[in-house]
């Protein structure tokens, strides 16, 4: 029985029409009001910052492949449809009045133009939204700079991988999904409509259904052929190998051969399919997709298992040369590793400890402050209001004083809302009062007050630069007040109408009104209507206080704003102020990126910048949890911390990735001509590109495949031997540390600022090699590789921790220290400096009141360790003393003094009476000073406190008497210990 299909549909009634179009708005509207309101506010602070250009790129680059994915995936469906719908057999025979196929066809002619058109439509629309995501790889490709370097496989410039590959492949996956899915729609519609009928023994399929779907499953296998030809360049990234990533023996003579002749198999296969066009059954297509399926498992799978099990893995070192030297070149050349100074270097020093003391350049500088420690001393000396804060980590960094550079712990005094209570919490008060924090806070970092035991227990903390009369010219702050940091994570409305009072909190006597350019107007009922709805509150669009000069402040942090006006760049996670020219400057380091450079490593950036003080679980940033081949610090940006003004400058203008990205967005970096020099000299070597650098360095400095393939000479990053509240160890990696230092390996060299980290040998805890890189303008980048003998028994930071917490004399002082448990001990940063040939390690050791919410850390002691002796002592000075004895040594700063030179190392030097005096008062003098000397190192050596406390009193008594012998002007105190 056969059945003429109905002609037609009910129309709809017009009531139900206008019933439709308006839930459509509605829906519409509840979709999309939330999404315009964001598009307006970003268009809004873009504006601001002055990089619309950015938003407008990004977004033109998204609408477009929004039209190229819908209409592509959308038309061609609608075109399966129509085509389907135009060949359905014009009598459709019915198995019987219950058909269930029936029912569904009757619907869709009743409702031929809904599914006709909304079909595609949803379809497209979805494929549309999906396509939009992937922006940046399609302006890589539409911009694209070459390397200047070939791979060595196929001679092809780098460029092709990093732009163009990533490219075809995604335009090659879209073309597979098309054609997936209007193979899909058409099959379902041919079966509808009666083209493919599955009655019978076998079934049937109209002539009109058959050339359809095999032109489709041909074109779906032509692009098949394609994937297998873009397939052998993507054989450069392979992972076959645990040792290495890039092609292997087996990738180059198999897998690489096998591509092709799928190749040529894949084309025969969609030339069969073509040819059932025209013929009436369908066995050429099924022997051709039988075929296909069969080689690419003999060929494709198998034949490479069968080469790399009896072929390959007997002989894989002689295998596997040519690929492991390539990895080696290609890894070292994606980042930055190929042009280290590499130095030999003993690690045991036959130096005297006058010539270790000599080492001015390092020993004057050893930093005793720990950034990582003193935060909550930063805030109970510093924080002036409980709604100023400072990050958990502090940052640190140098200035000239006095013609010398030092490094400071560095901080701002931010706002931290958090902090706010009782009234602070309203509204007005939280967002029009309470806008901004107030200052940069200071301390040299290796200078105290005093030693702890001094000034009441009032010792151990730092001396803040923000608190002396005379602050150094390079800290001096022409704005203090800071509305952009790391802690504010809330907006302010600021601004006033001409001449009315201020209402900005600035002291407890004063206000302010901000007059910088950051913010965006809310001078229109329009603006104050879409922040009102944005952040949900009323009292935006009521309140009466904001006016036509009022301003909105939002995305404040940093970070989050560089990464909004540079969204190719992955951020390093340590943005850190400092001023430069007099104002608060946050510098933030941006690096590029590349996820395939041929043969160069593969490496997770989540877990190689995570360390003991940026441990991984849970907390890797979403930005860090990706492999990259390729890591540049290609752009160094900043932020005013008053304005919120966001500049970027090109650091390694040679980067072809940067060039790309300048191409893509022109005019968004300056050029690195325009670095000021302020600028530059607070530039450092960032953290995460370091520590991603010093893991794959743990594996390529071995420059012989046999070598690397037997990894015997491999090294380790050491744990952290000093975590937070014991010296137990623990499994995360120690982090780096910046120092003020000599330059390694070359003596007499002026300081440098510099990050450095220690390296062990592979399953052993001695010391391999010691990586520094430096950071100052004339050498930046610079790196310095200490290696030390394959034998040598120099101990790493997990064997000095041990032994510097299991002497005899440490472990009772540190007893003692906790004093039954009412002080908790904490260890701070293990510093490893090399000097004088040997390796000098340095800890500071805190001590913080238990149980107590005001407590801070103090530093208590100096551990010393040196050529098998440990040093301990309350100040610098005197540890030093303990293990390089005999000498004078240049010791750090005492506050407001400059290095001096005394003739022992932890106590101040005795004064010698004139040649040819013979005033007596000067030789009793002389006399009290050498034997208050005397008594302090002695009760420095037996921890008595009070003793070291008279002895500290009888040498502030005799140096008084002395000075007034000699007829000078006695000091007003005595200075505060050595070290301190």
């Amino acid at each position: 029985m056969a059945m003429r299909p109905p002609v037609g549909a009910p129309t709809l009634s017009r009531r139900t029409r206008i019933l439709l179009v308006i839930a459509g708005l509605l829906v519409l509207l509840l979709l999309g009001g939330s999404r315009l309101i964001n598009f307006y506010v970003d268009w809004l602070w873009f504006g601001e910052v002055g990089y619309r250009g950015v938003f407008a790129t990004v977004l033109f680059t998204q609408i477009v492949q929004f039209l190229v994915g819908a209409l592509l995936i959308g038309g061609l469906v609608a075109l399966s449809l129509w085509i389907a719908y135009r060949t359905r057999p014009v009598f459709v025979p019915v198995s019987g009045p219950e058909d269930p196929i029936a029912r569904y066809r009757t619907v869709i002619i009743q409702r031929l133009r809904l599914f006709g058109i909304g079909i595609p439509v949803v379809i497209g629309v979805i494929a549309g939204l999906a396509a939009q995501g992937d922006w940046q790889t399609v302006q890589q490709f539409l911009n694209s700079t070459r390397f200047g370097i070939a791979d060595p496989e196929f001679g092809i410039d780098i460029s092709f991988y990093a732009f163009q590959l990533p490219f075809l492949r995604y335009v090659l996956d879209w073309m597979f999904v098309a054609v997936a899915i209007a193979f899909v729609v058409s099959l379902i519609t041919h079966y509808i409509f009666g083209g493919i009928r599955l009655t019978g023994r076998a079934g049937q399929v109209s002539s009109a259904a058959r050339a359809q779907l095999a032109i489709l499953a041909g074109v779906f296998v032509l692009l098949k052929a394609a994937a297998y030809y873009l397939d052998r360049y993507e054989l450069l990234f392979s992972n076959r190998s645990p040792l290495f990533t890039g092609a292997t023996y087996t990738d180059l003579n198999a897998v690489m051969p096998a591509k092709l002749i799928l190749l040529f198999i894949s084309i025969i296969c969609a030339a069969a399919f073509f040819a059932a066009v025209f013929r009436r059954n369908l066995q050429l297509p099924a022997i051709a997709t039988v075929l296909l399926v069969l080689s690419s498992v003999l060929i494709g799978a198998a034949w490479p298992q069968v080469l790399q099990q009896f072929s390959v893995a007997p002989n894989a070192q002689q295998r596997e040369a040519l690929s492991i030297e390539r990895n080696i070149a290609a890894t070292r050349d994606a980042f930055g590793l190929n042009k280290i100074n590499e130095v030999p270097y003993s690690g045991v020093s036959d130096a005297t400890p006058s010539q270790v003391r000599a080492e001015t350049a390092t020993m004057s500088n050893i930093r005793l402050l720990d950034p990582a420690k003193v935060e909550r001393t930063f805030t109970q000396r510093q924080q002036l209001r409980a709604f100023y804060g400072f990050p958990s980590q502090l940052d640190i960094d140098r200035y000239e004083v006095n013609g010398q550079m030092q490094d400071f712990i560095v901080a701002l005094r931010e706002l931290d809302t958090s902090g706010l209570s009782g009234n602070q919490t309203e509204w007005i008060n939280q967002h029009l009062v309470y806008t901004h924090g107030n200052g940069i806070v200071t301390a040299q970092a290796n200078e105290i007050n005093a030693a702890l035991e001094d000034s009441g227990g009032q010792g151990g903390l730092p001396v803040f630069t923000s608190d002396k009369p005379d602050i150094p010219e390079s800290l001096r702050v022409q704005e203090p007040r800071t509305y952009y940091g790391e802690l504010i994570d809330t907006y302010s409305i600021v601004g006033a109408p001409d001449g009315s009072a201020p209402t900005e909190y600035d002291t407890d006597t004063e206000r302010y009104t901000y007059a910088g350019r950051g913010g965006v107007p809310l001078d229109n009922i329009v603006n104050r209507l879409v922040f009102a709805l944005f952040y949900g509150e009323r009292n935006i669009l009521f309140n009466s206080s904001i006016n036509e000069n009022s301003k909105i402040m939002y995305v404040r942090d940093p970070a989050d704003r560089v990464q909004a006006v540079a969204p190719w760049l992955t951020l390093d996670g340590d943005p850190y102020p400092a001023v430069v020219d007099g104002r608060i400057t946050w510098i933030v380091d941006g690096y590029t990126t590349l996820e395939n450079y041929p043969y160069a490593n593969r490496t997770p950036l989540g877990e190689s910048t995570t360390d003991a003080l940026q441990p991984g679980q849970g907390g890797v940033r979403p930005e860090l949890d990706r492999d990259v081949s390729y890591l540049r610090n290609s752009v160094k940006a900043t932020v005013d911390a008053y304005d919120g003004t966001v500049t970027l400058y090109a650091f390694d203008e040679s980067d072809p990735v940067l060039q790309t990205w300048m191409k893509t967005f022109p005019g968004t970096v300056k050029p690195a001509s325009e670095i000021s020099p302020g600028l530059r000299s607070h530039f450092r070597y960032p953290e995460d590109q370091f520590k991603v650098q010093r893991e794959l360095l743990t594996r390529y400095h071995v420059d012989t495949p046999g070598d690397f393939f037997n990894n015997v000479s491999f090294w380790n990053v050491p744990s952290d031997p000093s975590p937070q509240g014991t010296g137990s160890g623990s499994a995360l990696p120690q982090p780096p540390y910046y120092i003020l230092a000599g330059t390694p390996a070359q003596p007499g060299s002026p300081p440098s600022f510099q990050l450095t980290s220690a390296l062990v040998f592979q399953e052993r805890e001695f010391l391999s090699a010691y990586l520094s890189v430096s950071s100052d303008p004339d050498t930046y980048g610079q790196m310095t590789l200490l290696r030390l003998p394959d034998n040598t028994t120099t101990q790493g930071p997990q064997l000095v921790q041990s032994a510097l917490v299991s002497s005899p004399e440490v472990s009772e002082q540190i007893g003692l220290l906790s004093r039954n448990g009412q002080s908790t001990v904490d260890y701070g940063n293990l510093l490893t400096l090399p000097v004088a040939g040997g390796l000098l390690f340095v800890e500071p050791v805190y001590i913080e009141r238990a149980n107590q919410e005001v407590s801070y850390p103090q530093l208590a002691r100096v551990l010393v360790f040196y050529q098998g002796r440990v040093g301990f002592d309350a100040t610098l000075a005197g540890a030093l003393d303990q293990v390089l004895p005999g000498a004078g040594a240049v010791v750090p700063n005492v506050p407001g003094q400059q290095p001096q030179a005394p003739a022992q190392a932890g106590t101040p030097a005795a004064p010698a009476a004139p040649p040819g005096t013979s005033n007596p008062q000067v030789a009793t003098a002389a006399a009290a000073i050498q034997q208050a000397i005397v008594d302090l190192r002695a009760a420095n050596q037996t921890g008595d406190f009070a003793a070291q406390g008279r002895a500290l009193a009888a040498l502030d008594a005799a140096v008084k008497e002395f000075q007034q012998a000699n007829g000078q002007a006695p000091p007003a105190s005595a200075p505060p210990a050595p070290g301190g």
